[in-house]
Order: C-alpha cells, then sequence, then structure tokens
C-alpha cells in the first residue's frame, strides 16, 4: 500500500497493455506440467483486472494467445483454449463487479466454434458497463492486425469509396482492433524477455516500456503499482524537446515551415 499511496491518481496512463510471459517458467522451476503455469496466471490477470478498475484506468490490454502461439504443441494449444473457456465464464462476475467492459481483439474466426458461444456472452454481459475496457488478446499479431487494416483500406479504394492521397495515420488506426481507444502509454512485459513480440505494434509507436524479472504467475496488484510509479517518474517528450514547447506547438511549427527553411537551418547548425 506504501508504493499505491505515491502514485499520482491525476497523472494515470490512460492505457496499460501487458505481454503475460512466464507461465511456463513458473511451472518448470516448481517440477508442474506447464499447465498449472497457465492455470496459476488467472488469479494475475484478476489481480490486475481489479487494480486497473480500482485506480480509475480507462483501457487495459492483456496479450493472452498470440497467432504464433498455434505452432506450440497441439495438447497445449487445446488446454489453453479449455482455460479460456473457463476462465470467461469464472471471471465474468469479476468483470460486473467491477464495472469493467470486456472486448477481444485479435482473428475472431480462428477460435474455436466452443468458445464463440462464450465469448459472445461475456461481451454482451458487459456492454453497458462503463468502467474500465478490458482487451483481451486472443489469436491476435500485431503483423496480421496491419494486414487486416491494410485489406481494409485496399477495398476502400478498390471500390472507389477512398482516394489513396486520403489515406493517413487515423485512417490505418480507424482499421485496427483497438479503433477508437487511447495508444498504449505503457506497456508492461513480466519473465524478464525485453521485446514486443507482435503485440500492439502500430499502436506502441510512442509507448513506454517495463520490464520485470517477476513471472507472471507471480505479478500481483503492488508489481502493477510499481509499473505504473515507474512510469509517472518519466519525461514522455513524444518526439519533441523540453525546450520546444508543447507537442501541438511544434506540430503546428512544422507545418509552417518549408523544406528550403529546413535546410537552411540545417547548414547554419552544421
Amino acid at each position: 500500500m506504501i508504493i499505491f499511496n505515491k502514485i499520482d491518481k491525476a497523472a494515470l496512463p490512460k492505457h496499460v497493455a501487458i505481454i503475460m510471459d512466464g507461465n511456463g517458467r513458473w511451472a518448470i522451476q516448481r517440477s508442474m506440467p506447464r499447465l498449472q503455469g497457465h492455470r496459476n496466471a488467472v488469479k494475475a490477470v484478476r489481480a490486475c483486472v481489479e487494480a486497473s478498475a480500482e485506480l480509475g484506468l480507462q483501457v487495459l490490454t492483456l496479450y493472452a494467445f498470440s497467432t504464433e502461439n498455434w505452432q506450440r504443441p497441439r495438447k497445449e494449444v487445446s488446454a489453453l483454449m479449455n482455460l479460456f473457456f473457463e476462465f470467461l465464464e469464472k471471471e465474468l462476475h469479476t468483470m460486473l463487479d467491477n464495472n469493467v467492459r470486456f472486448q477481444l481483439i485479435g482473428n475472431r474466426e480462428g477460435l474455436p466454434d466452443f468458445l464463440q458461444n462464450r465469448l459472445s456472452h461475456a461481451l454482451d454481459s458487459t456492454a453497458a458497463n462503463t468502467g474500465l475496457l478490458l482487451n483481451l488478446a486472443l489469436n491476435y499479431g500485431g503483423r496480421d492486425e496491419m494486414v487486416r487494416a491494410v485489406r481494409r483500406i485496399a477495398e476502400s479504394v478498390k471500390k472507389g469509396d477512398l482516394l489513396p492521397e486520403n489515406i493517413d495515420e487515423s485512417l490505418v488506426s480507424a482499421n485496427t482492433y483497438t479503433a477508437g481507444q487511447p495508444d498504449p502509454d505503457l506497456i508492461i512485459r513480466t519473465s524478464g524477455e525485453l521485446r514486443l513480440s507482435n503485440f500492439l505494434i502500430w499502436q506502441a509507436a510512442y509507448a513506454e516500456f517495463y520490464f520485470t524479472e517477476v513471472l507472471w504467475p507471480d505479478f500481483t496488484k503492488e508489481d502493477l503499482y510499481k509499473a505504473l510509479l515507474e512510469f509517472q517518474q518519466r519525461k514522455r517528450r513524444m518526439g519533441v524537446t523540453t525546450d520546444s514547447g508543447s507537442t501541438t506547438e511544434a506540430a503546428n511549427v512544422s507545418h509552417l515551415v518549408s523544406k528550403t527553411e529546413v535546410t537552411s537551418i540545417t547548414k547554419t547548425s552544421g
């Protein structure tokens, strides 16, 4: 609770995303089957959802199963799908009790048929909730998401509904799974790994990264608070130096500077 009290509730990130890593290693360290690591990870999910809702975060995204994870042993994949089935039933009350709205990001069509009704029930049951938005990334891959977005935009061009010159960043964002949501301000990865693993590669352009050695099943509310406190101690310049004024001002200035002026500035400074 000491760390919790240090957090500035007025300066929280709008969107926190977590790469939940280390379940298998957690189980192996305890001479358990890998599935036990996944099962014990549920309590970490519950802790983060509850803490995020209590703090008033807008969006929490959890990377649960990637498009690459299908390459794992069939037995493990099958067990994970069954675990997701159980999760959607057992943790629905956690979402309802905390006013959480559940959303799936990823290719739903690629998920097993037996998951579909349970997914629909969770989505429908929480649709009217007004608190934390919980994105569960299932069958999700950042590159796959970008291919999907490009195809949708290309289809609009093909139909004559869109001119190529009108394609911009906002249009690309509008065709991602997280359309209408703020980009992640903070991305947390557990287990000591230092990579993004094809997670929110478009949305993570200006995210802060926080890496911890803690394995996901051991991740607690306190660990989330530590990450948030670290986030609040960083200087987020978004490409602007501290003496350049606000991001908005810098953007406005950039539109007023011609190529000739930029060249002149470069030569002078050299």
